[in-house]
């Protein structure tokens, strides 16, 4: 365990949360979005000039963040995929849930906070990708530091891992 996982993170305040997110610059899109993947670049390289404590700090509030937006009515709605012509609906996998509430953290805190207040919102967001945002602050860290990062966040991000949100599992 490393000495930054023995003393609790300082919180990074909310609004610092989402200054940084701002970087990115806007939602994934639907298919592969270089324009979001530099946006994560942008984030990564901020991250990784400040101090470790922040890096530390964005990683639990990401976690917390998509640990929120992990319950039944958000993961159980279907994906439409654009491309569809018939627009059948799809299922969302484990990992297609989790991207999909990156992607709504990444579209910023107006777009996550009208989520959070209304589910139905979530479904434009359901064929989106922001799995690049999910290792940023990984690799930020690594940067920085130049150790692996070993930290475990307070809340599990894992699709389902929200036992409130999830009560008939």
């Amino acid at each position: 365990m490393s000495t930054i996982d023995q003393e609790p993170a300082a919180e990074l305040p909310w609004e610092r949360f989402w200054q940084l997110i701002d970087l990115i610059g806007g939602e994934p899109a639907v298919a592969f979005c270089a324009t979001f993947d530099d946006g994560c670049e942008r984030l990564g390289a901020a991250l990784a000039a400040g101090p470790a404590e922040e890096i530390v700090g964005f990683g639990e509030r990401f976690a917390e963040a998509l640990y929120r937006l992990d319950r039944e009515e958000y993961g159980t709605q279907s994906a439409s995929d654009p491309d569809d012509p018939e627009d059948r609906p799809l299922p969302l996998s484990d990992d297609g849930f989790l991207y999909a509430r990156a992607a709504v953290v990444a579209s910023g805190r107006t777009a996550y906070e009208r989520v959070l207040a209304d589910p139905a919102l979530f479904a434009r967001y359901s064929f989106r990708s922001g799995e690049s945002l999910l290792y940023v602050h990984e690799e930020a860290y690594e940067t920085a530091t130049g150790e692996e990062w070993d930290h475990d966040t307070r809340y599990d991000y894992e699709s389902c891992s929200n036992r409130e949100g999830w009560p008939k599992l």
